[in-house]
């Protein structure tokens, strides 16, 4: 009985300390996600090739991504120390993330000299965040194994995770453009702002110093693991193949308005105004937090199977809404601006929702594998979320760099990057730098930003719909299932205890 206390109080420890402990990371990564492309095209004058290169080098440091994150997975599974296997490695990774992201955003680098120093950072960056995401997410299946503690502790995560993502994802566009850019200029802006980096060691010593994960198999002697094994352990879970694709399929569709061709529309079709990109943002995400905080009350009344289905009926609501405002409300008007913010608001709370199952399915295929296989392999299966997520952002970063070069985006960048730079050197002041800026964006043509507007909604919902479709038909463990491998495995425990 004292035990029980014991691990019921380690547990409500684990629930406040562990979600509060990815708020700093979050900030830092969404930064350097979200910002890192805009960065590019505002400030550095990059011609086309290198503008090609530079969207060469995200895909390829993501291919890079496949066989860093399993051996990341791997490595965590055969750690074993003092304070286990997932907290070194946390660690290790926020302090050199914050470093590398710091980095990124304070050189004075232009043309090929910039692309290759971006290089080195953007793949320095995919190996210190690995080494922190996989070994942060990889603990939630060694905290608990109950349905609803671990919905809680995925809710409770995602929501402290969206605290941090959104706080940057507010401020980023309100202070890098428009009228309330910080020093009057996008450059000044970035270099100020990469300071958000250092905050991510800050808030991950919670989970360091307070978190305790269940290490009940650290003594079991673990087989010699290769390359081959690590995509055998990730392939031969039919549970965890079928989801990934889900989740892959659901992430290229959501990243296309998350990561730049949102705010880049919003600059097109409204002016180069920050605060609209941020209120675009801001109002669009506002329905997460609904689902950050009763997800888990909503499981219990409702199954994941169901909801999957409410979602895909929202976000077809909503990107059909937001593509029929583009196309036939009044040019550049508030109408046409709070209908589209309205409509996205709609389709990402529906996306969002599919987010969140997509990772507890994940979570749950560990038991999944313990049951067919005799072997959790969290490390494993977990570095397939953050890898996942990797992989659809480059599929999306990829399309979106495509956009903009078939649409012609990159003349109008490359002219307000031109501006930015005159005035973080003096040469223009911040009003006569937004007036010239005006000007450019004046000979944007209807179907510039129509072609945006189409790649931004159609694709979006084409991949959340079959992602929907995908999951309700292959995917079996429901909670019922579950719930029945769970006594199934407590059972074969109990056999072997009493041998």
């Amino acid at each position: 009985m004292k035990n029980t206390v014991s691990v019921s109080k380690q547990e409500r420890r684990n629930l406040i300390a562990f979600p509060i402990a990815t708020v700093g990371r979050d900030m830092c990564s969404q930064f350097f996600s979200l910002s890192v492309l805009n960065f590019i095209l505002f400030t550095k004058n990059l011609t086309v090739e290198q503008f090609s290169a530079v969207s060469a080098i995200i895909v390829a440091a993501r291919v890079f991504d496949a066989f860093n994150d399993p051996i990341m997975g791997t490595i965590i599974d055969r750690t074993h120390t003092k304070i286990g296997k997932f907290k070194p490695w946390m660690i290790a990774g926020v302090i050199t993330t914050s470093m590398v992201v710091f980095a990124a955003f304070v050189n004075n680098l232009t043309g090929w000299r910039f692309v290759g120093f971006f290089g080195f950072i953007y793949f320095m960056f995919s190996i210190c965040f690995t080494m922190n995401d996989i070994s942060y997410w990889g603990m939630i299946p060694a905290l608990s194994s109950n349905p609803e503690s671990r919905n809680r502790f995925t809710s409770r995560t995602m929501f402290f995770s969206g605290m941090g993502a959104a706080f940057v994802t507010v401020l980023v566009p309100m202070l890098t453009a428009g009228d309330h850019v910080i020093g009057g200029n996008a450059v000044t802006a970035y270099r100020t702002l990469a300071v958000v980096a250092c905050l991510a060691p800050v808030t991950m010593l919670s989970a360091f110093i307070f978190v305790r994960e269940n290490r009940e198999d650290s003594g079991k002697k673990r087989e010699n693991v290769s390359l081959g094994k690590i995509f055998k352990t990730i392939f031969r879970n039919d549970q965890l193949k079928w989801v990934a694709l889900v989740f892959v399929c659901q992430q290229v569709g959501s990243a296309l308005i998350s990561n730049g061709l949102g705010s880049t529309y919003i600059y097109l079709e409204f002016g180069y105004n920050g605060t609209l990109a941020t209120l675009f943002t801001v109002i669009g995400m506002s329905t997460t937090v609904f689902l950050m905080l009763f997800y888990p009350a909503i499981a219990k009344k409702h199954s994941r199977n169901s909801l999957i289905k409410v979602s895909a009926a929202a976000v077809t609501a909503g990107y059909l809404f937001v593509l029929a405002a583009g196309l036939f409300a009044p040019h550049a008007s508030m109408l046409k601006y709070g209908l589209i913010v309205s409509g996205f608001a709609v389709a990402n709370f529906g996306s969002y929702c599919i987010y969140l199952i997509m990772n507890i399915s994940i979570s749950n295929t560990v038991e999944y594998n313990e049951y067919k296989f005799g072997m959790r392999e969290e490390g494993i299966i977990s570095s397939v979320r953050p890898f996942l997520t990797k992989l659809g952002n480059a599929v999306a970063l990829m399309l979106i760099s495509l956009f903009y070069l078939l649409t012609g985006v990159t003349t109008y960048t490359n002219r307000i990057s031109e501006l930015e730079n005159q005035a973080s050197q003096g040469l223009v002041t911040a009003d006569e730098k937004l007036r010239l800026i005006t000007e450019a964006l004046a000979g944007v043509t209807r179907g510039e930003t129509t072609g945006l507007l189409l790649a931004m909604t159609l694709i979006p919902l084409g991949t959340a719909l079959f992602a929907c479709f995908l999951y309700l038909k292959k995917y079996k463990i429901t909670e019922e299932k579950y719930l029945e491998i769970l006594g199934e495995l407590e059972e074969n425990k109990a056999e072997v205890t009493a041998d």
